[in-house]
């Protein structure tokens, strides 16, 4: 069974004009862009790097600790 997992784009047109995004559901990610379509594009590049700093940071604090990590996937 294959999940599929959707968020909340948020898209709000700025004063100084061009859009500022973000996810609703996901704190911490958010962007610009100059119209529209940039914004989305930025938003799941800006997605992407939170999560790819997230696995950084964590294999950091893992360091020499014996850990099990494995690929996780909702399917």
């Amino acid at each position: 069974m294959k999940v599929d997992i959707k968020f909340t784009a948020v898209f709000e047109e700025a004063e100084e004009g061009g859009y500022i995004a973000y996810l609703e559901e996901l704190p911490g990610i958010n962007t610009q862009g100059e119209t529209l379509e940039e914004a989305k594009a930025n938003l799941k590049e800006a997605f992407s790097l939170v999560i790819e700093t997230q696995r950084s940071l964590k294999n950091e604090e893992t360091g020499d600790r014996n850990v099990i990590k494995e690929v996780f996937e909702l399917a």
